[in-house]
C-alpha cells in the first residue's frame, strides 16, 4: 500500500509540474503507461483505468454539452481529479489501523463527493454509475463527477470524521 500511495503521489506532482495546457494530456498519458505497464501494481492499475475512463468521459461530455469550454476549464478537472483520488488514496491509507466501520465512513464520504457533485448531470445513470455501484471496485465513484467540487466536498467530509 506504501508503494501504491507514492506511486499516486508520484503521478500527482508530475502533473502538477506541467503547464495548464498539458495537465490532461499528461494525466491521462500517465494513466495509460501504468495501465500498459505489466509490472505495474494491480491496485495502481485499477485506480490508472478508472482515471483514463473519466477523463475520456469528461472530454467526450464537454465536446456534447460544453463546445464552447476552453481546454484550461479540462486540465482543471483532469488535475482536480488526480487530486481526489491522491487525496482518497491518502485516507484510506491513514485509516488502515481504525475499525472497519471508520474506513467504511472514510470510502462512503469520498464515494458521495463524487456523486453528489455531478458536472453534467448526464441521464445515462447505467454508464455513469458503472463504477459507484461496482462492489468490487477500488474506485466506487461517479464518471459524472464536478471534481473540483467533489474535492471540496470530500475534504470537508473528512473534517467531520476526524
Amino acid at each position: 500500500m506504501k508503494r501504491l500511495f507514492i506511486t499516486l503521489g508520484l503521478v500527482f506532482t508530475l502533473s502538477a509540474s506541467v503547464s495548464a495546457q498539458d495537465i490532461y494530456y499528461e494525466v491521462r498519458r500517465s494513466a495509460q503507461e501504468n495501465i500498459d505497464n505489466p509490472a505495474t501494481n494491480p491496485i495502481v492499475k485499477q485506480f490508472s483505468i478508472f482515471k483514463l475512463e473519466a477523463l475520456n468521459y469528461m472530454a467526450i461530455k464537454m465536446k456534447e454539452v460544453m463546445p464552447d469550454s476552453t481546454a484550461e476549464f479540462l486540465d482543471h478537472e483532469a488535475l482536480a481529479l488526480n487530486t481526489f483520488l491522491t487525496s482518497y488514496t491518502a485516507s484510506l491509507m491513514e485509516s488502515k489501523d481504525e475499525p472497519a466501520a471508520y474506513q467504511v465512513k472514510v470510502i462512503k464520504a469520498y464515494m458521495d463527493a463524487s456523486y453528489s457533485n455531478p458536472l453534467f448531470n448526464d441521464s445515462d445513470k447505467e454508464m455513469v454509475l458503472a463504477y459507484y455501484k461496482n462492489g468490487n471496485s477500488m474506485t466506487r465513484f461517479s464518471l459524472d463527477t464536478d471534481w473540483r467540487r467533489a474535492i471540496l466536498a470530500a475534504r470537508e467530509s473528512m473534517k467531520k470524521l476526524k
